[in-house]
């Protein structure tokens, strides 16, 4: 299972991490995992393309971390919302089985 920890400092944005495998098919088929990455991985490149924020970060097979330590923009605001919508939408469709969003106040 994938689980997605969102951590937040009083309602605001503090980092996430995402950690494990979804294990919904045969590894280089499984869409769970493939769609959790790519939202996951594009949310952080699009931080740091469109908006002057800052992150920490780590990345490793079946993990990816990171922290804004000054915070988010109104932008980087935006693009966090939209990657929990999108996996929010997949452990919607695809069960808390393959995927699970937690939040975390801080």
């Amino acid at each position: 299972m994938i689980t997605v920890t969102i951590y937040k400092d009083s309602g605001q944005y503090a980092g996430f991490t995402a950690k494990g495998h979804a294990g919904y098919a045969e590894a280089g088929y499984d869409i769970v995992c493939a769609a959790a990455s790519a939202l996951t991985v594009n949310c952080l490149n699009s931080i740091e393309a469109f908006t002057e924020d800052t992150f920490r970060g780590e990345e490793k097979d079946g993990y990816l971390s990171c922290r804004f330590p000054a915070g988010l923009s109104d932008q980087g605001r935006l693009l966090m919302d939209s990657m929990v919508l999108g996996l929010t939408d997949i452990q919607n469709n695809y069960g808390k089985p393959y995927i699970r969003i937690e939040i975390k106040e801080v």
